[in-house]
């Protein structure tokens, strides 16, 4: 389980959130009285949703990595903007 963790840490966390989510649903809704049609409907889109999720998530992992921390975005800018905010 762990290599497959190491190897896809979103397909695996796409897995998980959307077992859970769907169990929640079909928790929530037992009692609605959906057709089969229905629940499928709603079980492709939560689990869809769970991979939009992931995916969303996933994208503070790449941008972490290469993008500046605001103490090297101040000295590229080598205070000149300090000094500007300074004098307002």
């Amino acid at each position: 389980m762990r290599k497959l963790w190491n190897e896809h840490p979103n397909l695996v966390s796409w897995a998980a959130l959307a077992l859970g989510m769907a169990v929640i649903v079909v928790i929530a809704a037992r009692n609605v009285g959906f057709l089969p049609g229905q629940w499928a409907a709603i079980l492709v889109a939560t689990i869809a949703l769970a991979g939009l999720c992931v995916w969303i998530i996933s994208w503070e992992d790449g941008a972490d990595e290469s993008a500046p921390t605001g103490k090297e975005q101040d000295a590229a800018a080598g205070g000149s903007e300090r000094a500007a905010s300074d004098s307002v």
